[in-house]
């Protein structure tokens, strides 16, 4: 794996945390607020997760990454970033199905990668 590749799945993930807040906190802090409020605050927080996730996405490209490996290597992200936000500040408990759901996302990586 090359230094870019590795500098774009480090971008996908800090992109990914301001887009998991931008989705899913609201759930947490303005459940019973305005939806409007949600909707705007959820907007500007995926500002900033655009302004990562479009380097990060023309650097990967750029060097190699075809648009499907992009794509499976931010599924891979998501659950990474997503199954802490889920345990440790939105507080759900842990489930065996992130696990198994983990594993079909790294089969998806192997056919994806593969030569």
């Amino acid at each position: 794996m090359t230094a870019a590749v590795l500098k774009t799945a480090g971008l996908l993930c800090l992109s990914n945390v301001f887009m998991t807040f931008a989705w899913y906190g609201h759930l947490k802090n303005q459940k019973n607020g305005p939806l409007l409020v949600a909707i705007l605050a959820s907007w500007g927080i995926a500002f900033f997760e655009y302004l990562i996730m479009v380097p990060a996405n023309r650097l990967g490209h750029g060097t190699g990454l075809e648009l499907g490996q992009l794509k499976i290597l931010q599924e891979v992200v998501t659950l990474l970033v997503f199954v802490p936000f889920a345990l440790f500040y939105m507080g759900e408990k842990w489930r065996w199905d992130y696990l198994w759901a983990g594993l079909c996302v790294m089969g998806a990586v192997y056919f994806v990668f593969r030569k």
